[in-house]
């Protein structure tokens, strides 16, 4: 396999890395698998296998997404004492989005995440998050981490069937 890009990379179930590694050809069996240089280094750790590109005369290509090893280092001494970063965890609303154009909906709840006791539902289209537009799933994210630690109030105004509402959802600790 072969690097073939590094890039920001966003998924649906409230997840987010700066710089994930992405390898081609690709493998479905891919995940937990060791990415090694040519020096013989590990530098991530192979996670999900994606889609990327395609157009219209262009079918998309099948590249297996990495984590970086680099993340890994400096929370690996909490992660094998207490089993998690001791870094106050991020607040996790329980949602599943999808970017539709540059919008954000929410394409599904998990089943006792704080969304599902709140008033959002699937099909709601967020608009901002405390006041500020989101246009993506990466700003989205950002936006919702930056308010505080889990626990927090999380304020989004959202669009439901062509009206808009504010709605707030109290974070949980995934």
């Amino acid at each position: 396999a072969r690097i073939v890009a590094k890039q920001e990379f966003a998924g649906y179930w409230e997840y987010l890395l700066d710089e994930a590694l992405f390898t081609a050809p690709s493998h479905p069996n891919w995940g937990g698998t060791g990415l090694i240089n040519p020096a013989g280094e590990l530098i991530g750790i192979g996670s999900l296998q994606v889609q990327h590109g395609g157009g219209e005369d262009q079918a998309p290509l099948d590249i297996n997404m990495i984590v970086p090893i680099d993340l890994l280092k400096p929370i690996l001494d909490d992660l094998t004492t207490i089993g998690r970063a001791k870094h106050p965890p991020r607040p996790w609303l329980g949602i599943f989005a999808a970017e539709v154009g540059d919008r954000i909906v929410i394409a599904g709840m998990s089943r006792r995440g704080p969304a599902s006791k709140s008033s959002l539902r699937i099909g709601d289209i967020v608009l901002s998050v405390a006041g500020h537009d989101v246009r993506g799933l990466p700003t989205f994210f950002r936006n919702v981490w930056s308010l505080g630690p889990a626990g927090a109030p999380i304020p989004l105004t959202i669009n439901r069937n062509g009206r808009t509402m504010d709605v707030t959802v109290q974070s949980g600790d995934r």
